[in-house]
């Protein structure tokens, strides 16, 4: 039997010493561990798939991502087009950049998502008349359908994402998501 490397922390994986035919449980940690450059073997060990930040956000905005994909049905749109059209339907007219600002969706991705949403009919653009560089977006009467359409099938994702907190949990866990997600001038040296 080869030595293979397994994905999850904490399983045993038997396999053969070749040299000596001998049977040897391990660990994947120390499988993994035993082949780490001798600096990361006296690192202290930090659990990166269950203790870290920036992961566990990252796998919760992927299960929100699914959540909502499953849930959106025949409509067709991803949850950030969603957002795009929810602001576009809360200002009037509003340019990309405002777009972006407003919702912190990078300004390429945003262009993506208008062209997208254009080509489906959910939203219009025309250049503005003070600036012939920018474009000013409006919802289309069927991207109003849409998005009244979608608007409660979203809702019931945010409250099935969070239906394992008590009331008081998910109001402080939506305060320091946004604290987190609003941080224009965080840095590598916040830390």
């Amino acid at each position: 039997m080869a030595e293979q490397r397994l994905p999850r922390r904490g399983l045993k994986k038997t396999f053969c010493n070749e040299a000596t035919n001998d049977t040897l449980t391990k660990t994947n940690d120390q499988m993994n561990m035993a082949n780490a450059p001798q600096t990361l073997k006296n690192m202290p060990t930090l659990d990166f798939v269950t203790q870290s930040p920036s992961h566990l956000l990252h796998r919760a905005g992927q299960e929100a991502e699914e959540l909502f994909a499953r849930s959106i049905g025949d409509l067709g749109i991803t949850a950030r087009q969603f957002v795009v059209l929810s602001v576009v339907a809360d200002r009037e007219n509003p340019s990309q950049t405002t777009v972006c600002e407003v919702s912190g969706i990078d300004r390429s991705t945003i262009a993506d998502i208008v062209r997208r949403l254009v080509a489906r009919g959910l939203l219009a653009r025309r250049r503005t008349p003070h600036d012939a560089r920018m474009y000013a977006l409006r919802l289309t009467a069927e991207g109003m359908s849409v998005l009244e359409k979608a608007n409660p099938i979203a809702q019931q994702v945010d409250a099935s994402l969070l239906n394992g907190l008590l009331p008081s949990e998910r109001e402080a866990f939506v305060a320091l998501l946004e604290k987190v997600a609003v941080r224009p001038d965080a840095t590598m040296t916040d830390a």
